[in-house]
């Protein structure tokens, strides 16, 4: 689904593989971004920690309770 107009209010990684997360306005909880490509999570990432550096808004897709897709605007 698809969430627009939203804020990144925080991001968090670790030194763990492919291990990022971010809590998106008006959204429950911290949201895991989607695993399985190397180069998709950390753009996925970056995207997001971009945004919440910028003060930015995205347009984000969840879906199972994971972060899939975003647009920075």
């Amino acid at each position: 689904m698809w969430n627009n107009n939203k804020k990144v209010t925080r991001t968090f990684t670790s030194h763990h593989t492919q291990n990022c997360f971010a809590i998106i306005s008006t959204i429950s909880g911290w949201k895991k971004v989607k695993t399985g490509k190397t180069d998709g999570v950390t753009n996925v990432f970056a995207t997001l920690s971009t945004a919440h550096a910028n003060n930015r808004t995205v347009d984000v897709y969840i879906a199972n309770n994971v972060i899939e897709q975003v647009v920075m605007k």
